[in-house]
């Protein structure tokens, strides 16, 4: 069976961006051997809990809404975008779900940032457009180069081809489309990537076993490797490896917390 991988609809507040959005994640995982799972954002908690317990895997899509500035204890600055609590909402059923159940999890840009004030990390509010563009947008295949930890997961799944050794790091060209990025990384996340012209923290790992990295995937990029399925084998690769972890994936035993009297 292809493992069924739940994704938010991206926003709740305009269907033209969510039709083209949500479908190209889709396409990705489709074409990497999963079956994505709509989730709406105006279902009942118990709904949508009932609809993600069908589903091996989560993906958190990005947003052109940002995070509630408050959740990570800051006030909003003009530039900040409003939020997006009904999304917000389900993303926090999904990686509560994803964390109890070592559910492989992958997000992406706004979905990273969701992700990290979570774990109880913060958000940069806007981003200075100098010396990178990180709001280059949907249109610009290459934005700028990220510098990726060789060891962490997404390093290990990039050939020197495509990403280059270089002073300890392999350089991957990347896209950009986003304003906000990670400020102080939340509980258990590591930094494995940032850009190289001014260090905005690029991808994060960290799954709930510290002892054992390998016990729970979760993985985010702050670029999108949805939209370059095509162009870059990162891309690809990135997405057959989540679901690759979502097809391997077992529920977890239940242990009773007191035990039987004999």
């Amino acid at each position: 069976m292809r493992p069924r991988i739940a994704i938010p609809i991206p926003t709740s507040n305009n269907p033209e961006y969510n039709a083209r959005s949500w479908a190209q994640y889709a396409e990705a995982i489709r074409r990497a051997g999963g079956e994505p799972v709509e989730i709406p954002l105006n279902l009942s908690p118990r709904e949508t809990a009932d609809l993600i317990n069908t589903c091996q895997g989560v993906l958190l899509p990005g947003s052109p809404a940002d995070v509630n500035p408050h959740k990570y204890g800051h006030d909003p600055i003009p530039e900040c975008n409003p939020a997006d609590p009904a999304r917000e909402n389900v993303d926090e059923l999904l990686i509560q779900d994803a964390h109890n159940l070592y559910k492989p999890l992958l997000t992406i840009c706004f979905g990273t940032q969701s992700l990290n004030v979570w774990r109880g990390g913060t958000l940069i509010q806007d981003l200075s457009p100098v010396p990178v563009n990180h709001s280059a947008g949907r249109t610009v295949a290459v934005a700028h180069t990220a510098a990726v930890l060789p060891g962490s997961r997404i390093g290990r799944l990039l050939s020197k081809e495509e990403a280059p050794e270089q002073d300890g790091f392999l350089r991957l060209p990347i896209n950009s489309s986003h304003h906000q990025a990670i400020g102080i990384p939340g509980d258990g996340l590591r930094v494995v990537a940032r850009s190289t012209e001014d260090g905005v923290v690029e991808a994060i790992e960290g799954g709930q076993d510290q002892q054992n990295p390998d016990a729970h995937f979760v993985l985010g990029v702050q670029w999108h490797p949805e939209r370059t399925y095509d162009l870059s084998p990162a891309s690809k690769a990135l997405f057959e490896r989540f679901v690759a972890e979502a097809g391997g994936w077992q529920p977890r035993a239940i242990h009773a917390s007191v035990a039987s009297s004999s």
